[in-house]
């Protein structure tokens, strides 16, 4: 637990100085006091899609970077609604003095509205215009006045606890050239993201606690296993894949990411009140980033071949079982880091386990919009969604089977490692 920081500046200007680019018990949701707040609608819900407008509308950050905003958004915004209940759950940074008149409106929309216009500052002037049309909609006072700085109270630890956090590092990925080894890949040759696994968790601590196996050797049957079914499936022109499985695979691997609804929409179905929302939202982001931390370090430390490289170049690997296609080409753009693990694979499985440690239970129906795949799909439980997910980067041709269930047991397990000591009911 990290102490509360009494002493740090309120001032925005100061906030924008960050702006560089085993098994757990079920957590069982507590029955805490609501903190008062206005008529109106959940100020978390609401400043989550304001968070999505400035960092994918606007920013276009990718999955892995997206990570760590939405966890600071979130982290701060739960630390004021926390502390205004009466803080009945662990905070996340702290709890800073508050009597429970505070808005909780207010609160968290100067938290929120605070970070990300640290993370943002090219957005200022229209995440202020944001803020103030926000403010508005609560009636003037002391609540009023007393949420908004205990708002930026909370937002100014975040920031504050966040920088040179490792973010946005000069680290760069090896670039391979014996088989095996990852190598940028078609069409765009891109390599990105490499300081990801550098990046200072946010709960979990020393990442290196959740390590994974490893891709399977070159030679062995389960490598042709894995370069047999994505060669098939996975092929942009195959004609084994149906159509529901390249609706599936394109679903999942749309950038404005379908998850942002399902969290919403979840908090709505389930009826989630202000405070149950903030600690749900928080966990979700904040161990979806931690995930990926530990998922980004796995990757460096294995530098495996994409399924891209690994057909093309399959008279290379030693293995009699595999055969090279040089003109096989994958349905989907291959993401521009190593293979192994699946990083989609290590955050849906956090989040998915997560949401089941939340509510209590696996089976809660949802369902979310994809703009790419112009499609809607549905789900009856967590576990199926993953499931899902582990078959879907195969269909999409981007990763092999094992780093998908290999990358779906690391993101379940960062997961019940930080839902058990973190976020849990104080009494």
């Amino acid at each position: 637990m990290r102490r509360w920081h009494r002493r740090i500046p309120l001032l925005v200007a100061a906030l924008a100085l960050v702006a560089a680019p085993a098994l757990a018990a079920p957590v069982a949701p507590a029955a805490a006091a609501e903190p008062a707040s206005a008529a109106r609608a959940n100020p978390v819900i609401t400043w989550d899609l304001n968070a999505q407008t400035a960092i994918w509308d606007i920013a276009r950050q990718q999955p892995n970077v997206q990570a760590r905003a939405f966890a600071m958004v979130h982290g701060a915004a739960y630390d004021a609604v926390n502390a205004i209940a009466g803080t009945p759950y662990q905070p996340y940074l702290g709890a800073p003095r508050a009597d429970g008149t505070e808005s909780v409106d207010a609160a968290v929309g100067a938290a929120s509205h605070l970070v990300l216009a640290a993370l943002f500052p090219d957005q200022s002037d229209r995440l202020r215009a944001q803020y103030d049309e926000f403010l508005a909609g609560i009636p003037d006072g002391r609540a009023k006045r007393r949420g908004i700085a205990l708002g930026e109270r909370t937002a100014a630890a975040m920031v504050a606890d966040r920088r040179d956090d490792g973010a946005f590092g000069d680290q760069t990925w090896v670039v391979g050239t014996r088989p095996g080894e990852w190598r940028p890949t078609p069409p765009t040759f891109g390599s990105d993201s490499a300081w990801s696994g550098h990046v200072r968790p946010f709960l979990v601590g020393d990442v290196s606690r959740f390590p994974t196996p490893g891709p399977p050797a070159l030679t062995s049957a389960a490598y042709a296993r894995d370069v047999g079914e994505v060669t098939l499936v996975g092929r942009a022109t195959s004609t084994v894949r149906t159509a529901d499985q390249t609706e599936a695979a394109i679903w999942w691997h749309d950038r404005n990411n379908v998850m942002w609804q399902v969290k919403r929409q979840l908090a709505t179905t389930q009826r989630l009140s202000v405070l149950r929302t903030a600690r749900l939202f928080a966990m979700i982001d904040l161990i979806g980033a931690d995930a990926a931390i530990a998922c980004f370090a796995q990757k460096e430390k294995w530098s495996f071949w994409r399924p891209v490289t690994a057909i093309q170049l399959a008279d290379t690997d030693g293995n009699p079982l595999t055969v090279a296609d040089p003109t096989w080409m994958p349905l989907l753009v291959t993401p521009p880091f190593p293979e192994y693990p699946s990083g989609h694979a290590c955050g849906t499985a956090a989040r998915m386990t997560t949401y089941t440690l939340f509510f209590g239970r696996d089976r809660v129906p949802f369902s979310a919009y994809s703009v790419d795949a112009d499609a809607t799909r549905h789900f009856t439980s967590f576990s199926g969604a993953l499931a899902e997910l582990e078959d879907a980067r195969v269909w999409g041709g981007v990763h092999f089977r094992t780093a998908d269930t290999h990358g779906a047991a690391l993101g379940a397990a960062v997961a019940r490692y930080a839902a058990a000591r973190h976020f849990q009911p104080r009494h």
